[in-house]
């Protein structure tokens, strides 16, 4: 097949589900584990916040490690696609233990959570750098690669709906009013579907793609350091995912705390999910708006082109989350709307993102003669990880700073404060960054159909030698 040869459906839908495996995994970490170690596990706000910033900032480092191991994998099934098969089954149990709750005093707990959430870490991380740099291999025509991404995504959000109807639905079913039983129980669940689907991307995936052989490892981080796109692209992916994680983390604690169901409007909607209920329906539901948001993705890609989009992106969502400020506890239904309008924005980032980091690499091959594609990519998990742990101590600091208490029965409404703030102005101001950084991303249109061009008669020159 011809490295610009569409893809089918299936092989596209294998690959989202190997996204759809992460994403179960991501968005339990997100929405869940802050308020899991702070109300029910029972560490201190400062002490997760803490923990989240060392273990994401220490793992950041370990993605570009990843990224060059992946590079210099040579099995017959080639680089990337074996660590898929090679990782789904300790990534399962990785996320089970970080929701494991052995009965230990502060200390030992403060030990566990950080041993677990080392070996969590490092697991998806061996999974997921393969995973993201797999896309730039399968195809290197840059509209498939668009397209590809948008069905990845969908794959991701419904990861997130797996990992959402799971937690909300399953924790008080299967702990029977033990919430530690609970989770632990859940993720058993969880961690099934995870190694299943991770299984699948395996099989139904192929390397397409040759990249220019190389053994020099310093040489890769050199031609990375200098490839100008790339540098922005890790910065921009820093600023939107810290933005999407603090709204993630965000959510458990305002319904939780916050939100008032006064007249019961949405009871019979939130029944199978207990006290979480209500927020399960906001999660879902944006997740549900995450999954449209990749149907438009290409289209309006194509009218936009993906710099513009992006920047428009950052502004739709952070305008909308922003104003959330000003509603009322009561006002359920403008708090959806508000919601649901913001993460459309933010459900186009990322799409864009793994898109334009194909770009870079083709930059990096016409640049350089080389192409350490996992490397290049291991700028999407890297950012995920640093802007996860950055967004976990803001959102965990913001609290601290207004006194939260997560063993308090009632919260004070300086604590409700700095809920609010977490859940609107704070990473709306955040995210404003991105756009900045984009202003100077130099790679159009215009200059990517010339580089897609120049590549293609190159690779032809070289096989008729």
């Amino acid at each position: 097949m011809s490295e610009t040869t569409k893809l089918s459906i299936k092989e596209k839908i294998g690959y989202a589900l190997g996204d759809t495996a992460a994403n179960i995994a991501w968005r339990t970490i997100g929405p869940f584990l802050p308020i899991f170690y702070t109300d029910v596990f029972g560490l201190g706000t400062a002490a997760v916040a803490t923990l989240l910033l060392v273990i994401r900032l220490g793992d950041g480092i370990t993605d570009l490690i990843m990224g060059n191991i992946a590079d210099r994998t040579r099995t017959k099934w080639g680089k990337f696609r074996p660590w898929l098969l090679w990782t789904a089954l300790p990534f399962g149990v990785a996320l089970v233990l970080q929701f494991t709750t052995p009965d230990l005093g502060l200390s030992g707990k403060l030990f566990w959570a950080y041993a677990t959430s080392i070996f969590y870490t490092l697991a998806y991380t061996a999974n997921n750098v393969p995973y993201s740099a797999l896309m730039g291999v399968m195809t290197q025509n840059v509209k498939e690669r668009t397209v590809l991404s948008s069905y990845r995504f969908f794959g991701a959000y419904l990861g997130g709906i797996i990992a959402t109807v799971g937690v909300i639905s399953l924790v008080d079913f299967l702990g029977k009013g033990n919430e530690n039983l609970g989770y632990q129980y859940t993720m058993y669940v969880l961690a099934f579907i995870l190694a299943s689907f991770s299984f699948i991307t395996f099989y139904t995936t192929r390397e397409r793609v040759k990249a220019v052989k190389t053994d020099d490892i310093f040489k890769d981080y050199k031609d990375l350091s200098t490839n100008r796109p790339w540098l922005i692209l890790l910065f921009i992916g820093f600023v939107f995912v810290t933005y999407n994680i603090i709204k993630q983390s965000s959510i458990m604690y305002y319904f939780t705390h916050y939100v008032q169901d006064e007249n019961g409007f949405f009871g019979a909607l939130t029944e199978w999910g207990g006290k979480n209920g209500l927020a399960g329906l906001y999660l879902l539901s944006l997740l549900v708006i995450s999954m449209i948001s990749t149907v438009f993705a290409p289209a309006l890609t194509k009218y936009f082109g993906k710099v513009r989009l992006f920047m428009l992106s950052i502004l739709f969502s952070a305008g909308f989350a922003g104003a959330m400020y000003v509603l009322e506890p009561n006002e359920i239904g403008s708090i959806f709307i508000l919601g649901i309008l913001s993460e459309f924005g933010a459900g186009l980032m990322p799409i864009l993102f793994f898109a334009m980091l194909g770009d870079s690499a083709d930059y990096s091959e016409l640049k350089n003669g080389r192409r350490a594609t996992g490397l290049i990519f291991s700028a999407g998990t890297f950012a995920m990880k640093f802007g996860s742990g950055m967004a976990g101590a803001i959102t965990l600091a913001v609290l601290n700073f207004y006194n939260y208490d997560g063993q308090a029965l009632v919260k004070t409404p300086e604590m409700l404060e700095g809920i609010k703030l977490n859940m609107s102005v704070v990473p709306g101001l955040f995210v404003l960054l991105g756009v900045v950084a984009l202003l100077f991303y130099p790679l159009t249109p215009g200059v990517m159909k010339e580089i897609e061009q120049e590549l293609q008669e190159k690779r032809a020159e070289s096989v008729t030698e």
